[in-house]
This record gives structure tokens, sequence and C-alpha cells, in this order.
């Protein structure tokens, strides 16, 4: 079964959302690591273990690369329904 012009159009609606949102998540994620990475230094300077801490920033950057990973998807699904959506002919009056 053929999928419509407006069936497709709202897909590709949803997956810019879905971009926005992973932009914005990626941002905090960056944010997050940065404040933790300040902790550790703290710490450290402070004389204290930081291997939990440490361990907890790594935890975050791999996150953070999955979550870059899911972003790309997300593009290349965007990408692939801006084609699609373009590609159909305007309806003639």
């Amino acid at each position: 079964m053929a999928i419509s012009l407006a069936e497709r159009t709202e897909q590709l609606h949803a997956e810019q959302r879905l971009l926005v949102k992973a932009d914005a998540d990626i941002d905090e994620g960056w944010r997050r690591i940065r404040n933790q990475e300040d902790r550790v230094r703290e710490l450290r300077a402070g004389g204290h273990d930081t291997r939990q801490a440490e361990r907890l920033v790594d935890l975050l950057k791999q996150t953070l690369l999955e979550w870059e990973r899911h972003r790309v998807l997300i593009v290349q699904r965007v990408n692939y329904l801006q084609r699609e959506v373009d590609s159909v002919p305007p309806a003639s009056p």
C-alpha cells in the first residue's frame, strides 16, 4: 500500500521534531559532561579519590556517543523523507 503525500509529510515533520529534540539532548549532554569534569577537577584539587567521578564522565561520554549515532540515523531518515516529499509532482488544478 502506497503512503500518501500527506502521511509522508507528517512523517517528515515528526522526524524533524525528533531531530530538534536530539540536538537539544546532545547539547544538554555536553553541558553535563563539562559539569562533571569540573567536579572531578575540584575533587582532585581537594585530594579526594576521583575514580568514581571519572567513571561517570566516561559513561556520560559513551552515552553521548550513542545519542550522536542516533542523531545521524534521524538525519538520514529526514533526508530520505525530504527526497520522497520533493519527488511528488504538484497536483494539477
